[in-house]
């Protein structure tokens, strides 16, 4: 046994020294992609072999009413990671907007299963800690691939906690509804991505470059605040909202984006890219839409709490 430990020890050394190693072309803002193009292999293998079939049956039983009625549910918590986070930068208005949308979809939607507040005209913003941090000055840090949780940046993956902290399932008892809540959300997330994820694939020459520019693009962009608009619900079902989708869904997600998280991307449109050969893609944000879903994902991360 301390043989077969010790071999899994120095295969996963030297696994992380092969992805460490130089690559052509450095982009300044991600000096680590070696190890980064390493983990979005491994995340992207462990997504299709297990959580793209899952997604895809969930699809098949779950009816679509059901679907959005789900997706709703789990907006409306995420509307508690908006308006803690705009209360932290002063953004007062922006403030008021998430208490009111959470009060009317949780009271006269039923707990947020149907979605109220939107057609009254209240902006859906996607905000979380790590975009909170942003404007207050801290700066991004390297990009990072998180196991599992995909695209963030040193800065986003220290925003986790207080997302985390901030995350109201995060309290429920006993655990093992928080945990099922968790599972649900992320099958639910990634059946709302699968079209997207399958135009990014088949549009991005390289899928790992596109995903960390339209990450970092839309980073950027709800720092500077592009996230206070309106954003209405994606439905990624539809052909003529897939283009977008893609883009946003690599754009949102991660371990910044919201705790999907993700989210994702913010599992989450709002970045338009378009791939170069050479460099990857340049992300140009377009719409001030984000996310609805706490949980976020790409094709190289699974969603995480928001």
């Amino acid at each position: 046994m301390t043989s077969f430990r010790t071999s899994a020890v120095l295969a996963a050394g030297a696994l992380a020294l092969a992805g460490c190693a130089t690559v052509t072309n450095p982009n300044p803002a991600d000096p680590i992609e070696g190890f980064n193009r390493t983990m979005f292999t491994f995340n992207d293998k462990l997504d299709k072999a297990v959580m793209t079939p899952v997604a895809k049956g969930y699809r098949f039983a779950v009816p679509e009413p059901a679907r959005d009625m789900v997706t709703n549910f789990f907006s409306n918590i995420g509307d508690v990671y908006n308006f803690a986070n705009n209360l932290l930068q002063l953004q007062v208005t922006a403030a008021v907007q998430d208490l009111m949308r959470l009060t009317i979809n949780t009271v006269f939607g039923v707990g947020g299963l149907v979605d109220f507040a939107s057609p009254a005209g209240l902006p859906k913003h996607s905000q979380d800690f790590g975009v909170t941090l942003g404007k207050w000055g801290v700066p991004d840090g390297a990009y990072l691939v998180l196991p599992l949780l995909g695209p963030s940046t040193v800065r986003d993956t220290v925003g986790m906690a207080g997302n985390m902290f901030i995350d109201p399932t995060t309290y429920i008892n006993p655990t093992w509804v928080s945990y099922s809540l968790y599972g649900v959300r992320l099958v639910n997330t990634r059946a709302n991505l699968l079209d997207a994820s399958n135009l990014l694939e088949a549009a991005a020459l390289d899928p790992y470059s596109f995903t960390r520019d339209a990450f970092l693009a839309r980073r950027r962009y709800l720092i500077s605040g592009g996230a206070a608009g309106n954003a209405a619900l994606p439905n990624y079902e539809e052909d003529d909202g897939a283009a977008a989708g893609a883009a946003g869904a690599a754009g949102a997600a991660g371990a910044g984006g919201q705790p999907m998280p993700a989210a994702a991307p913010a599992p989450a449109s709002g970045v338009q890219a378009t791939p170069e050969p050479a460099s990857g893609a340049q992300a140009v944000p377009d719409s001030p839409q984000g996310s609805p879903v706490p949980g976020k994902m790409v094709p190289g991360g699974l969603p995480f709490r928001r």
